[in-house]
C-alpha cells in the first residue's frame, strides 16, 4: 500500500485526492495525537489504550488489533486545551480544506486559530515562538493550482518524523476519537497578529537596513503577495512588485520560482540591483542578478556561507546540501576550506542533518534554503533578506557575490507518465546509468530519482560540456520512458 504522507505533507488534485473528507479525518487523527500526549503528560487520563500512547507518547509500531481510543473522560478543572494554528496559501481549494482542518482539530480537542494565507514558514516560525502544539499548512508549493496538500508541524517549529506521520495515517477514520461536552475545542481567527509577529521577526534578522537597494520581487501570486513586498520595504528596501494579485486560481502560473521569465526581463527594465523569485507558498527563493541572470540555489547557499563564515555564524565551518547540488558549487566551497554534508533531496532531510550536527545552513538547489539561526524550516522571504543584506554589507554587485560558484553544464529532465516506484528496480535502467557514468568519468555524474511529490523521474547529469550532458540525459530519459511505462 502507497503510503499516504510523502516528502512534504500529503499532497494530490484537489477535491479528488486532497477532499475535504480527508483533511477533516487528518485534522481528527493528528490531533487526537497531541490531545493524548498532553492529557497523559498532565495526569488526566483516567484510562488510554495502547493505540493512544502509540499514538505520540510512547515510541514503537502500532498494536497488533487495536482499532481505537478509548474516549478520555472530562474532569474538573482540566488544563487547557493543546492549540494548533492553521494558514495556507492563495489555491481557492484552500480555503474550503483550511476550514476542514480546523474542523477536525477542534473536534478532536484542540483549540485552533486559523490565519488565513501566510507563507509555509510564517506557519512554522509561529508554532515555535508562540508555542502552539501543532502547525498545520495548507498548500500544494510550487505545483499548479489544482493541486494542493496539507503538511503539520509540531511543537517548535518542525516538520513531523516520519513515524509519527505513520501513525496520523494508521488512525484516519476510526471511531471513538472525538470527545463530547466541554472536550470540544473551539475555533477563532488571528491573520492580522500573525502577520505582524512574522514580519517583526523576519525583519529583525538582518543587522542593519537596506535602505538604497531596489529589488524587484515576483511573488508567485501565492502566499508571499503581501507579506514578501512588505517586509523588503519595512528592512528599507526600494521594492518593485510583479505577480502579487492571487485569485485563488493564478498561482504559479507562469510566474514565481519556477517561471522566472518576467522577473528577469522586470529586473533590467526597473533597473533594479537583483531580483527574487518566491513559489506558492514562498518556502524558496531563487534571484536574478542586475543583467537578469538567474542565481540558483546553490550560488545563493555558497554566498550565504561565504558571508556566514565571514562573520562567525557559519557551525563547524560546514554546509548542508543534497545529492541534486551542482558541482561547482562543492568545488568552490572545497577550495575556501568550507566542509559539506549531503543529504538526500528534500529540506525535511536537509534539516534532519542539520539538527544532528548543529549546522546553522543548508539547502537545495531549488532554492529551499535553511538558515537555523532564523527558522526551522526553508524561508523565501529571509532568503531574500539574507542576500539583500550581504550585498547592501559589501557593496558587491549580486553577480559577483554569486560568481563564486561556477556552475558545471547541467541538464534535468522530469519524465512523466511513468511508473517511480521502479525506479531503482529495474537492472536495464541501472545498467544505462553505469554506462553514462562510465563515459562521463570524473567530469561528470548521473543521479536518477523518483519525484517524492510529483508522479514522475527525475533525470539529472552533468557533465564537462552542455552537448554531452545533454546528450546523456537524452539517452537515460529514454530509457525511462521505454522500462517505466505505465
Amino acid at each position: 500500500m502507497t503510503r499516504l504522507f510523502g516528502t512534504d505533507g500529503v499532497r494530490g488534485l484537489a477535491n479528488k485526492d486532497i477532499t475535504a473528507d480527508l483533511a477533516i479525518d487528518l485534522g481528527v487523527a493528528a490531533g487526537s495525537l497531541v490531545v493524548a500526549k498532553r492529557l497523559e503528560e498532565t495526569g488526566a487520563i483516567p484510562v488510554i489504550s495502547p493505540l493512544m500512547l502509540a499514538g505520540g507518547v510512547k515510541a514503537g509500531p502500532l498494536p497488533v488489533g487495536e482499532t481505537k481510543f478509548r474516549r478520555p473522560r472530562v474532569i474538573p478543572g482540566e488544563p487547557a486545551k493543546p492549540r494548533a494554528i492553521v494558514g495556507r496559501d492563495t489555491r481557492v481549494s484552500g480555503e474550503f480544506l483550511d476550514h476542514a482542518v480546523a474542523a477536525g482539530l477542534a473536534s478532536a480537542g484542540m483549540d485552533v486559530t486559523r490565519v488565513g494565507v501566510i507563507p509555509t514558514p510564517g506557519i512554522a516560525y509561529l508554532t515555535a515562538a508562540q508555542d502552539f502544539e501543532l502547525g498545520v499548512v495548507i498548500s500544494a508549493s510550487h505545483n499548479p493550482m489544482q493541486d494542493n496538500g496539507i503538511k503539520f508541524f509540531a511543537r517548535g517549529g518542525y516538520k513531523l518524523a516520519d513515524s509519527l506521520e505513520d501513525r496520523i495515517e494508521e488512525m484516519l477514520g476510526q471511531e471513538g476519537l472525538r470527545p463530547i461536552g466541554p472536550g470540544v475545542g473551539t475555533v477563532r481567527s488571528n491573520g492580522d497578529a500573525a502577520d505582524r509577529a512574522y514580519v517583526d521577526h523576519l525583519v529583525s534578522s538582518i543587522p542593519d537596513t537596506l535602505h538604497g537597494l531596489r529589488i524587484a520581487v515576483d511573488c508567485a501570486n501565492g502566499a508571499a503577495s503581501q507579506l514578501g513586498p512588505q517586509t523588503l520595504q519595512e528592512a528599507g528596501a526600494d521594492v518593485v512588485v510583479i505577480n502579487a494579485s492571487p485569485d485563488g486560481r493564478n498561482i504559479n502560473d507562469a510566474c514565481g520560482s519556477t517561471h522566472p521569465e518576467q522577473l528577469q526581463a522586470v529586473t533590467v527594465a526597473s533597473k533594479a540591483d537583483f531580483g527574487v523569485a518566491f513559489d506558492g507558498d514562498a518556502d524558496r527563493c531563487l534571484a536574478v542578478d542586475a543583467a537578469g541572470n538567474m542565481v540558483d540555489g546553490d550560488q545563493i547557499m555558497g554566498l550565504l556561507a561565504l558571508d556566514m563564515q565571514s562573520s562567525g555564524r557559519l557551525a563547524y565551518n560546514t554546509l548542508v546540501i543534497t545529492v541534486m547540488s551542482n558541482l561547482g558549487l562543492r568545488l568552490a566551497m572545497e577550495e575556501r576550506g568550507i566542509s559539506l554534508v549531503t543529504t538526500g533531496v528534500g529540506d525535511r532531510y536537509v534539516l534532519e542533518a542539520m539538527r544532528e550536527g548543529g549546522y546553522t545552513l543548508g539547502g537545495e538547489q531549488s532554492g529551499h534554503l535553511i538558515n537555523s539561526l532564523h527558522a526551522t524550516t526553508g524561508d523565501g522571504i529571509l532568503t531574500a533578506l539574507q542576500i539583500a543584506s550581504s550585498v547592501r554589507k559589501t557593496g558587491d554587485s549580486l553577480a559577483k557575490l554569486a560568481g563564486v560558484v561556477q556552475r558545471l553544464p547541467q541538464i534535468l529532465i522530469n519524465v512523466a507518465g511513468v511508473d517511480r516506484t521502479r525506479t531503482n528496480s529495474d537492472t536495464v535502467l541501472a545498467d544505462a546509468v553505469a554506462q553514462a557514468e562510465a563515459r562521463l568519468g570524473s567530469t561528470g555524474r548521473v543521479l536518477l530519482r523518483p519525484s517524492g511529490t510529483e508522479p514522475l523521474v527525475r533525470v539529472m547529469v552533468e557533465a564537462a560540456t552542455q552537448e554531452q550532458a545533454d546528450d546523456e540525459a537524452g539517452r537515460i530519459a529514454q530509457v525511462v520512458r521505454d522500462r517505466l511505462a505505465l
